[in-house]
């Protein structure tokens, strides 16, 4: 389910009326932070409050929600700033199909530079044709 929520945001939101806030993240610049980099606290607070709310009026509903959105952005920051684009650098050289694969995607993504024409806005899931180009690629390195 938050794969398709994400996909949502990332499309209609970040590469909508947020944009201003997003489009550096496109256009690599100097120093480690972004102001994409914002999306963090706007995610979080959310979160922080369900869970908290959730303990005061002892509402496990809210409390489930709220944990469940805190690990679904550690997963993002480990995937997205970790993997991909190696804010942090561990698994560089990673052989791995499913690291080459979205890596690969999320480079086809990165390839737009304005909020319009974009491709491949999901997280952890991406297209067949990604799938296909590492598959391909792999051949020719075996050959």
């Amino acid at each position: 389910m938050m794969e398709l929520v994400t996909w949502f945001i990332h499309k209609y939101i970040m590469h909508g009326f947020l944009w201003f806030l997003h489009k550096d993240h496109h256009e690599k610049g100097p120093g480690i932070f972004e102001k994409n980099d914002w999306f963090f606290l706007i995610f979080a607070i959310p979160s922080w409050l369900l869970i908290m709310l959730g303990v005061i009026y002892k509402a496990e509903w809210s409390i489930s929600i709220g944990t469940g959105l805190t690990l679904y952005g550690f997963a993002y920051f480990l995937v997205h700033e970790v993997i991909i684009h190696q804010r942090i650098k561990l698994f560089t050289r990673s052989k791995n199909s499913y690291i080459r694969t979205i890596r690969w995607a999320h480079k086809m993504h990165h390839k737009h530079t304005t909020k319009q024409d974009g491709e491949s806005f999901s997280f952890l899931l991406v297209a067949k044709k990604y799938w296909d180009k590492i598959k391909e690629d792999n051949k020719k390195n075996i050959n």
